[in-house]
């Protein structure tokens, strides 16, 4: 039997406080956190290129939804269809917990796009400034999962293990704090990138690096991951034949973006 006292052993309450009948999550204080924190960045943003920050409160409005709803209907209808197609009445039921990024990520680019519909804003422009803070609110997501013991990794061996006493003995990758840290990563190299070029290259260019990017870290991370679809077949697991068609439109798009960028250059 595997002796586990060398390992951080987790067991934390994933409920920060008890309000009477309501309930404070880690989960959804540090969601609000990377949001109010990605609102500020954009804000920045915006004044920095001469927008009006008020338009930024419907964008917030229409992300959350569309990350939600997305995100949702993800994980139902792919992760555990058979469950939810025979109860469809628990889809509704969010706070249960159950949402798959990849939806997230197409929910929040259906959003973006019916926002710059209504609000006459380029929808590349305004996908390529969004894409920075976005990769933090995916961070602060993902710490929230390591406070709800989810997404767990596969077990191992390493000194930096961890014991998710919320589901087992066993140590474990924190494969979710290993993705917090890529998508911390990806956000300061948008950042760097966004003050490094001019307003129009990154235009063009920064939504395939940003597709490329956190697709490829959910594609590799997913080699650690426990099996979460027992349905996937072949050479790959269900997370990563999710991440490579986004992938693929991130190189799609960043070859096409070049070669506008290149002829606007002309």
């Amino acid at each position: 039997m595997t002796d586990t006292t060398a390992y951080l052993h987790w067991n934390t309450d994933p409920i920060l406080l008890h309000l009477g009948p309501l309930q404070l999550h880690w989960y959804g204080l540090l969601f609000v956190a990377g949001l109010l924190l990605g609102f500020q960045v954009m804000q920045r943003i915006f004044k920095r290129e001469g927008k009006d920050p008020e338009l930024l409160d419907p964008l917030l409005v229409y992300l959350i939804v569309g990350i939600v709803v997305g995100a949702r209907l993800a994980h139902c209808l792919i992760y555990e269809p058979d469950y939810y197609l025979s109860h469809p009445l628990e889809i509704l039921a969010v706070w249960k917990g159950g949402l798959a990024s990849h939806g997230g990520v197409l929910g929040a680019i259906l959003a973006l796009w019916l926002y710059c519909r209504k609000y006459r804003l380029p929808f590349l422009w305004l996908f390529a400034r969004l894409a920075v803070p976005l990769f933090l609110l995916a961070g602060f997501i993902r710490i929230g999962n390591f406070f709800n013991s989810e997404i767990l990794g596969r077990a191992a061996s390493l000194p930096w293990a961890v014991v998710f006493e919320r589901y087992d003995q066993h140590p474990r990758h924190p494969v979710m704090l290993y993705e917090a840290l890529g998508y911390f990563a990806i956000f300061g190299i948008g950042c760097w990138l966004y003050r490094r070029w001019d307003p129009e290259k990154f235009t063009w260019l920064y939504p395939g690096i940003a597709l490329i990017l956190g697709f490829s870290l959910r594609f590799v991370l997913e080699v650690f991951k426990m099996r979460q679809a027992d349905y996937a077949t072949g050479a790959l697991l269900m997370g990563q034949w999710l991440s490579l068609p986004f992938i693929l439109l991130g190189v799609a798009v960043l070859l096409w973006g070049y070669q506008n960028y290149r002829k606007s250059r002309e």
